[in-house]
């Protein structure tokens, strides 16, 4: 782990997380996990008595995550390894984190996910996107075409209301990067 993440992971993905509406107590599922640089500092923000499940489907990840929380002592956090159904109940959860992970899907695979986390957040509960490889965010796979307003759109046809757009230093795989995080609402 280098130097950046390892102060992510410990001190601002803490004061990140808690920036964009995690609160103590919250049950929260990172969607596509990877190796748990926002999974991590969430299992701090919401405590020992509350739940972070981390979702991915890469199998080498997991096994780093899982080897980070126990060499660290933390016991929060669950892993689900999947790649869009949720196996969780429906208005389970309060908080959904989706960062730098829909340049991944289609069109199609995005709505399906969009409406996973939809079916599994509480009424008001916050869904926190970094889109990230957007057609004005070094444009990549399958957003290399939209802009920041056509994601928006895609989202919110899914039955979320943009809340908030935040212009945030964030961790971008292993260095600092500056980006637009986008917090909705389930509607």
């Amino acid at each position: 782990m280098n130097a950046e993440v390892r102060r992510w992971i410990e001190k601002d993905g803490v004061k990140f997380l808690q920036e964009i509406g995690i609160k103590k107590g919250q049950t929260v599922l990172d969607f596509g996990s990877g190796e748990g640089h926002y999974t991590l500092p969430a299992s701090k923000v919401v405590g020992a008595n509350a739940k972070v499940y981390a979702l991915d489907k890469d199998k080498d990840a997991f096994d780093k995550l899982k080897r980070t929380a126990e060499k660290s002592n933390i016991k929060n956090i669950e892993l689900i390894k999947e790649d869009a159904k949720i196996p969780l109940e429906d208005n389970s959860l309060d908080a959904v984190l989706c960062y730098d992970v829909i340049h991944y899907e289609n069109k199609k695979k995005r709505n399906v996910v969009y409406n996973e986390i939809h079916r599994v957040l509480k009424k008001g509960g916050l869904f926190s996107v970094y889109p990230k490889h957007h057609k004005e965010d070094y444009p990549l796979m399958e957003l290399a075409d939209i802009d920041l307003e056509g994601v928006v759109e895609e989202i919110e046809k899914a039955g979320f209301i943009l809340e908030h757009k935040l212009l945030k230093t964030l961790l971008h795989d292993e260095y600092y990067n500056e980006g637009y995080i986008l917090n909705f609402r389930k509607c």
